[in-house]
């Protein structure tokens, strides 16, 4: 039970990490607060994002692979599936916006100037489509905690 505790706090801990950083984007992903300073923490924010991304999944996994209800329960779910599935989603939603920050940073180091408006605001709607989305995973969670649609 205790292996079964630590598993889940480590879980939840990678969980609020990665929702800090991606709110933190989604903040300062604006064209009326850009400039050189906010370009930088965008990269950085997003570079440690990922790697909270990480520790969700290593997390998730070491649940499955070592919590209480084991890998065969886990895997025959359906909101499991779903969480993952969402997961990926996420994941590959995020893309665009880690290759611009890293083109913005490429671009203002070379003497150039900081993203157009329009561009701004095209990163900042996929920031904010991963937090919207991300939403889902939680209520899934609980919904398999609690048994539904558990087989």
């Amino acid at each position: 039970m205790t292996l079964e505790a630590l598993l889940a706090g480590l879980h939840i801990v990678a969980i609020l990490s990665l929702v800090v950083f991606l709110a933190s984007q989604a903040a300062l992903c604006r064209s009326e607060w850009m400039n050189p300073a906010v370009v930088r923490r965008l990269s950085r924010l997003d570079l440690i994002y990922g790697i909270t991304a990480v520790a969700v999944l290593q997390t998730g996994l070491a649940r499955t692979w070592w919590g209480t209800k084991g890998l065969g329960w886990y895997w025959h779910q359906p909101l499991l599936h779903f969480k993952f599935g969402m997961f990926v989603v996420i994941g590959l939603i995020s893309i665009k916006p880690t290759l611009t920050y890293r083109r913005w940073l490429k671009t203002l180091d070379g003497g150039g100037g900081l993203p157009s408006e329009t561009e701004i605001r095209a990163t900042r709607r996929l920031v904010m489509m991963q937090a919207h989305l991300l939403i889902l995973i939680p209520i899934a969670a609980v919904m398999l905690a609690r048994g539904v649609l558990t087989q």
